[in-house]
Parts: structure tokens; C-alpha cells; sequence
């Protein structure tokens, strides 16, 4: 069964953090998360030093995918496809080409109905979260109605992108009983419900995706790394990982505990 079909069944809430590198998605296996996310924003960010860049190819996001796989230890990877380019067919090209990269899953934004029925049809070992702007332009019953289709047209799960209530989450999770809702707390955008995790739970929340809070945590810890340089000459009093945690990454899971003995928590620092 594919493994993100796995945690959208359960009855948990699972947070998948963004990734952009084998770097990265090492990092995120340590810290034992289940699954993890390549948002286009990352890519671009990575590969372009430019974050706001509309359009990302799929090869861009496959090739990158690509690269991780050896790190993620089988840890499943969801990957944003973007509307899923032009027509049904590239649709379900570009859900092949991401699973061929080892990509488990894929967001799918405000995809018609053609696009998403070829995918589900051609690629059906590819799990689907659909996303929907519809709330951000037409408001919430618009997004309840294009979640509606999604779920119909055999989505794996959806994403009401701009949710940001209790309520206006209670209102979809009652309009689409059964249908697991994926939620983003992304700094790009507005913020998710602010509940526990066993509230989003009982609401049918079963992923919420943080696709950028690791590459800008990243981006800032080398930004005052860089400044401290330039000014001093140094970066010791910047806040970094030791180098003895850093080579241990390296290290197979079987040896890593023989070969380097570390205090609780060194990983993070």
C-alpha cells in the first residue's frame, strides 16, 4: 500500500516537514519524522536563489526528489506538482515522472476534473492531495464544493488552502465526512487552525504540511554565519551544529552508535 495512503487512513495527525536537499531530508530522518514534503518554493529557492519564481518544471522537482531518496531510508516523500501543467496527459506524465524520482505522493492544485481523472486512472499508485484557492477568491462554501469534486473524482485527500478557523474547518470536516484533509502552515501564507493535533484529528486532519520552516530557519542561521564573517572575521558566536554531529550523519544507522558518542540533542545544535 502506498505509505501515504497509510497515514491519510489512520486516526493521527502526521507533520511533514519541507525539505530541499539530501542535506536536509538527512536531518529530518534523524529527527525521526515520518514523512516529508518538496515544496516548489524550495526548489526554486535551491536551485535559483529566487523563492517567488511562478513556474517550476516537474523535471526541476523530479530531478531534485531524486536526490534524496538514498537519505530518506524509506521515509515517503510528498512533492508539489503545481496545477499539474497543461493537459490531463501531462498531468499523468508528471505523476509518473515523480514516481519514477521515488515520490510516494503529490499536491495537485485546483487541477479540472479531466486532469484528475487521468491521474487517478493512469498513475494509481501515486497518492493524490488535491488543493484548492478557491476559499482565498470565492470563499469557503466555493472551496467545500471544488473539495467536494476532488474527493469524488477519486482524490486521496484534500487541501483547503486558507482555512484558518476552528469553525470554517468544522463547517468542511461536516460537508465531507470520510474525506482526510490536509492542512499547510506555510510562512507564505496565512496561517492553519491553531488546534491540538488530537482536535485536528477528530476534524479529519491527518497531514499538515510546514513546507518552508526548515529552509528559512536554514537561510537565516547562514545569513548571520555570512554577516558575522564580514564583520568579524569569524563565526564563533554564530550558533551551529558541531562538526562532530555534522560527520555523524554520515554514518551508517549500524555504526553510528560505536563510532560517535554524542549528548542528547547534539544533533540539533
Amino acid at each position: 500500500m502506498n505509505a501515504f495512503r497509510d497515514l491519510l487512513s489512520g486516526t493521527r495527525v502526521t507533520h511533514v516537514p519541507g525539505v530541499f536537499d539530501p542535506l536536509s531530508a538527512t536531518l529530518a530522518v534523524h529527527a525521526g519524522h515520518r514523512a516529508v514534503y518538496l515544496a516548489k518554493a524550495a526548489v526554486a529557492a535551491v536551485l535559483m536563489g529566487r523563492p517567488d519564481v511562478d513556474y517550476v518544471p516537474a523535471t526541476q522537482i523530479s530531478d531534485r526528489a531524486a536526490t534524496l531518496g538514498p537519505v530518506l531510508a524509506g521515509v515517503p516523500l510528498l512533492a508539489d506538482a503545481g496545477a499539474g501543467f497543461d493537459t490531463p496527459q501531462d498531468t499523468a506524465w508528471t505523476a509518473l515522472s515523480y514516481q519514477r524520482a521515488g515520490i510516494s505522493g503529490l499536491v495537485l492544485t485546483d487541477p479540472d476534473n479531466a486532469q484528475l481523472a487521468a491521474l487517478v486512472r493512469q498513475a494509481p499508485d501515486v497518492a493524490v492531495v488535491a488543493r484548492t484557492d478557491a476559499y482565498g477568491t470565492s470563499g469557503l462554501d466555493a472551496a467545500i464544493e471544488r473539495c467536494r469534486a476532488y474527493a469524488t473524482a477519486g482524490a486521496d485527500a484534500v487541501l483547503p488552502a486558507g482555512i484558518r478557523t476552528p469553525e470554517e474547518l468544522f463547517r468542511l470536516r461536516a460537508a465531507l465526512p470520510g474525506v482526510p484533509v490536509v492542512l499547510s502552515r506555510s510562512e507564505a501564507g496565512g496561517a492553519s487552525p491553531g488546534l491540538p493535533d488530537t482536535d485536528l484529528a477528530a476534524l479529519g486532519v491527518r497531514l499538515v504540511l510546514h513546507p518552508l520552516a526548515a529552509l528559512l530557519a536554514a537561510a537565516r542561521a547562514a545569513s548571520q554565519a555570512y554577516r558575522a564573517i564580514a564583520d568579524d572575521g569569524a563565526a564563533e558566536a554564530v550558533d551551529r551544529m558541531p562538526w562532530a554531529a555534522f560527520t555523524a550523519l554520515s554514518v551508517p544507522d549500524e555504526t553510528r552508535a560505536s563510532r560517535v558518542r554524542l549528548p542528547p540533542g547534539n544533533l540539533e545544535t
